[in-house]
């Protein structure tokens, strides 16, 4: 018998969007949620789900929604701040986990504190399975098995790919219009909250502490070089498991194209000042405020406009670099969370989780399933000899 899936954070932006997508695979989730009035109207809207009270602030709330076997999914953000009573109230249930965080601080605690006492209690933790970092790993994959050499480094970029034309025109092309909301007040949250928190990356064979910024590199896209800086993933955890005799791993984030040198720029300060008290206590006041926004971000007309668009590096030991393999589509970061997330949750709940404990898509369900769930979700792969 399949475990139920209970989507924590149901009315927030994020939330709503993995309800709306898991209904559409024909599953009825439990909506759970701290609004008891927002709630009653979610559930009602879809019909009548079956919808719970609960609040990261009272983690008994959060443990009465599930139990051994189920599935919890949370869009609770931010994650350094809120993320560990749902975390915890899976593992002590012997529940499955998904969540859709991008928070460094956050991964590296699920992947070294959580994990190990997941896999003992035999429940899944998948953290991060959304737009970051789960096409990066699915590309960095693929970069391995095109792979004619060894292969001892790997960069994996995220960049936005621009999606629907506008009707304004530039002579007789059309020209692309930017949304004037590009985030949810969650990731906004999020990105506040994790500012001082340290980074990660994989260097010289093992994970090693970093500031955010540390790195920075242009990915070449056909004739066009795309700026972005470092930050912490979960490629860095999860794809030296994949292949053996990799050095190196490093995630770029290039959202901010010709301001990614003045955003890498604040990163860097803040990581330096962040954790002192004053500033520390400053970014987290600051992270709440904006989360009690909670469900506010993108129309559906504004998440048309920005698609989504990974690029992965092999560089062999030869120091030459292989043809770069692209993930991308028209689909928004934010929709394909809500797939990914629905897929995942669902792969959970049915038995189809290949371990136990911190695990990513390559490990929990192999790089065939995983590919094709992006497929489904509407990426398409590429690899191309101009990007060298």
């Amino acid at each position: 018998m399949a475990g139920r899936i209970v989507v924590l954070g149901a009315t927030g932006y994020t939330g709503r969007l993995v309800v709306g997508a898991l209904l559409r695979r024909g599953h009825t989730p439990v909506v759970a949620g701290r609004d008891a009035r927002r709630l009653e109207r979610l559930a009602a809207d879809h019909g009548g789900l079956p919808h719970e009270l609960a609040d990261t602030s009272d983690p008994p709330s959060v443990r009465r929604l599930v139990e051994q076997g189920d599935v919890l999914v949370t869009t609770v953000g931010p994650f350094t701040l809120l993320g560990r009573t749902a975390l915890d109230a899976a593992v002590d249930a012997g529940a499955h986990y998904v969540d859709s965080t991008g928070e460094a601080g956050f991964i590296r605690h699920v992947f070294e504190v959580a994990g190990p006492r997941a896999e003992r209690a035999g429940s899944t933790l998948l953290t991060a399975f959304g737009s970051d970092w789960v096409p990066g790993n699915i590309a960095g994959a693929l970069a391995l098995h095109a792979a004619t050499e060894q292969v001892r480094r790997l960069d994996i970029g995220y960049f936005p790919l621009p999606g629907a034309r506008s009707p304004g025109r530039t002579g007789d092309r059309h020209r692309w219009r930017r949304p004037r909301s590009a985030a949810s007040s969650g990731t906004l949250a999020s990105m506040l909250a994790a500012t001082a928190a340290p980074q990660h990356t994989y260097r010289g064979g093992k994970l090693v502490t970093a500031s955010a910024g540390a790195e920075q590199r242009t990915f070449r896209v056909g004739n066009r070089h795309l700026p972005a800086f470092s930050i912490g993933g979960t490629e860095q955890f999860l794809l030296p498991r994949y292949a053996d005799g990799i050095d190196d791993v490093e995630v770029y984030l290039g959202w901010f194209g010709a301001a990614s040198p003045i955003v890498r720029g604040i990163a860097q300060v803040t990581s330096l000042v962040g954790h002192l008290p004053p500033a520390e206590t400053l970014l987290a006041s600051a992270a709440r405020g904006v989360a009690r926004r909670t469900g506010v971000g993108p129309s559906a007309e504004e998440r048309a406009l920005v698609g989504s668009r990974v690029v992965a590096v092999a560089t062999y030991a030869s120091g030459n670099e292989a043809p770069a393999v692209r993930l991308e589509g028209s689909v928004n970061p934010y929709e394909l969370t809500a797939e990914l997330l629905s897929w995942a949750s669902i792969q959970l709940a049915t038995g189809a989780a290949r371990c136990a404990g911190a695990s990513g898509p390559l490990d929990a369900f192999g790089l065939g399933q995983s590919l094709g769930a992006c497929r489904d979700a509407g990426l398409t792969v590429s690899r191309a000899e101009a990007d060298r």
